[in-house]
């Protein structure tokens, strides 16, 4: 059995001691590649029966051979715990004999109520021993790959402890079971080492390894272990190739991808579509489409035409890269090529339409799948309330919604909640929000942004800082969204003071703020004319590592210059030449106008127009802007000419046109 899973064909049959281990361990099968999940008690039982019959027995001079029916029969129908257990061990010993999985998901349940009972591993074995039952190293061998497999893994370390106080060396199985565990209650680097220490890997150790390092996205260790996995003598399967492959183009690697290509085209395997498709999805995702297509060209060529999963990753990629032209080209080849578009590919196309702009684009979309007959559901919907509210044709929402008949779920129900908040009507929010508590929806952040916003919006402030408490009350871990969604309803409708005093608890009390935080607490400040406090929430924020965006620069830089706040205004055109953030003109003409006469700062702006980090056309505006007073049209033209900034005597020309 084991020779099916192993590509080993010189080391293992060459090893005295790993042929030993393998004969230790009679019950290994391929069934450890199963996922180790409790299976329900009820569940387990009846499909037992419905299978089992107490006459499957087969007599061969006058000895009974083992069936997995009479197994599990006999099982359920043990008058005790300790009796199947006991039982299950002896079967395990047989000769020729394997447990199936039916007969591991009984023991499961069987095992779980025992240890409640005995409390730990030890008082299990010494029950196995007040029965008659000896005790070996596959005892626990037995009881490590129930526990593993029910998903218990507290009894799994103890079962390995145990294992060792009785004097038994575990095998390589037995640290396989522990790595598994390891990876999976988060302790990498314990599993790692581990692995490194086992004398004697298999086919299994590096699989799990692989396994556990694709969900991780770790690429030095996924690379690592393939090479050793290699030198030991053992080839990866085609599912863990294409794990592997698929974490590679997630990660965007797809020189490794295409290293891992060639090593499973050498050894053996032909490409399948998932494999194409996975390259497509790489290259899309590093925004690289046209190779993704010239990739579906080839497929076409080698004879592996593309399903709907190819033709949505690659449209999808292509409309995100603003190719609309050969995204459509390929929607039409792909209906012609009689690969029909589904209900995701029909999702996709109106989800990215809208956030491209493209809203009437996205409501065509719409129109032909109700024409072919598709049904949409509650993500079709969220991605038309999405286009309606990015477009603010909320007249349209009635007419689509007449056309729907889908279930209510909780994405459907949090993108209403959206639309009435944006749409301008926060009392209907509220109302569904009353409805999905009363049909027992259980709310989430999205849930609990929605009820805020409308109850901000419809003047209700005292219940929506009271449903603000209750939340970061009885639901803590929510994450910055919350916090901030709170705070700038308050400051929209005029509360300024008491969402600063709210941002200000939710600093003391450390919960979770980000960037956007800051900017609407900023915002507020300003807003209050509290200019003195925005600038130390300012320094705050940086001394916390949070990096201002374009949009925050703006927004300080405008009521600075309003303030006349020189200082400041300095400090921040500094940081922004730095950083390489592009301004807006606006934003940059008021802070020229505030800073002309210093030679250093109209330095940095010219400079960062010099570096691209100026709109087009604002330097003209901004020469122009700033020459207003007669008196310092010389010294600009004279500034501009020693330090050869403008190639064009457009610039000049307006100076000149300004000075009059």
């Amino acid at each position: 059995m084991l020779n099916m899973l192993w590509r080993h064909k010189w080391s293992l049959l060459h090893s005295p001691q790993r042929n030993q281990i393998l004969k230790g361990l009679p019950f290994l099968s391929i069934r450890l590649y199963s996922s180790p999940e409790v299976c329900p008690p009820a569940k387990s039982h009846e499909s037992c029966r419905e299978n089992l019959t107490p006459d499957h027995g087969i007599f061969q001079k006058d000895r009974i051979v083992l069936t997995p029916h009479i197994v599990g029969f006999t099982l359920l129908n043990c008058p005790s715990d300790l009796i199947a257990l006991s039982f299950f061990m002896w079967c395990a010993k047989q000769h020729n004999y394997f447990h199936d999985s039916q007969a591991f998901d009984c023991m499961v349940s069987i095992l779980t109520r025992l240890t409640k009972r005995c409390k730990t591993v030890r008082g299990i074995v010494q029950e196995l021993e007040s029965v008659g039952c000896v005790i070996k190293a596959q005892t626990f061998l037995l009881l490590l790959r129930v526990y593993w497999r029910g998903g218990l893994y507290a009894m799994v370390f103890e079962t390995y402890e145990e294992m060792e106080r009785f004097g038994f060396t575990p095998n390589t199985f037995a640290r396989n079971v522990i790595m598994d565990v390891l990876f999976r209650v988060g302790r990498v680097d314990i599993a790692l080492t581990v692995l490194k220490e086992t004398q004697f890997p298999n086919f299994l150790t590096f699989n799990i390894a692989l396994c556990n390092f694709c969900k991780l996205n770790d690429l030095s260790k996924i690379k690592s272990v393939i090479r050793r996995m290699l030198r030991e003598g053992y080839y990866p399967n085609i599912e863990t190739f294409h794990l592997i492959l698929s974490s590679f183009c997630k990660m965007g690697r797809m020189a490794e991808a295409y290293q891992l290509l060639a090593l499973i085209v050498t050894g053996g395997n032909s490409l399948s579509v998932n494999v194409w498709s996975m390259l497509i999805d790489g290259f899309c995702r590093l925004c690289k489409p046209s190779i993704g297509y010239d990739l579906m060209k080839k497929m076409l060529l080698v004879g592996c035409p593309p399903n709907v999963v190819t033709y949505t990753t690659l449209i999808k990629g292509l409309l995100a890269s603003k190719k609309f032209d050969v995204a459509f080209s390929l929607l039409n080849s792909m209906e012609s090529d009689g690969c029909a578009p589904d209900l995701v590919l029909y999702n996709v196309l109106i989800d990215c339409l809208s956030k491209i702009g493209r809203y009437d684009d996205a409501i065509d979309v719409f129109r032909c799948m109700s024409e072919s007959k598709l049904e949409p559901d509650s993500y079709t919907f969220s991605s038309l309330i999405s286009n309606i509210c990015l477009s603010r044709r909320f007249s349209l929402l009635p007419k689509i919604a007449s056309g729907l008949a889908v279930e209510a779920d909780l994405v459907l129900c949090n993108s209403l909640l959206n639309y009435f908040c944006k749409a301008g009507y926060p009392l209907l929010a509220v109302q569904l929000y009353d409805y999905m508590l009363d049909h027992d929806f259980i709310p989430d952040k999205y849930s609990f942004v929605g009820l805020i916003s409308g109850l901000c919006g419809a003047g209700r402030v005292e219940e929506a800082v009271n449903v603000y408490r209750g939340i970061i009350m009885y639901c803590p871990g929510m994450d910055a969204h919350v916090h901030t969604v709170i705070v700038d309803g308050l400051i929209r409708v005029g509360k300024s003071h008491k969402a600063i005093r709210l941002f200000r608890r939710a600093l003391t009390e450390k919960h979770p703020l980000d960037g956007v935080s800051y900017l609407v607490a900023m915002s507020g400040l300003l807003r209050g004319g509290r200019v003195t406090e925005a600038s130390s929430l300012y320094s705050q924020m940086k001394e916390l590592g949070y990096c201002p965006n374009a949009q925050m620069y703006n927004m300080i830089i405008s009521y600075f210059c309003k303030e006349r706040d020189i200082k400041m205004v300095r400090q921040l055109i500094q940081e922004i030449s730095e950083a390489g953030i592009k301004l807006n003109s606006k934003t940059l003409i008021k802070a020229a106008r505030l800073l002309f006469k210093s030679h250093s700062t109209l330095n940095k702006l010219v400079a960062m127009w010099n570096s691209g980090l100026m709109p087009d056309g604002a330097m003209n505006e901004l020469l122009v802007s700033c020459c207003l007073e007669k008196c310092n049209a010389n010294y600009l033209e004279a500034y501009l000419e020693d330090n050869l900034v403008v190639d064009s005597s457009n610039n000049l020309d307006g100076v000149a046109a300004s000075v009059g």
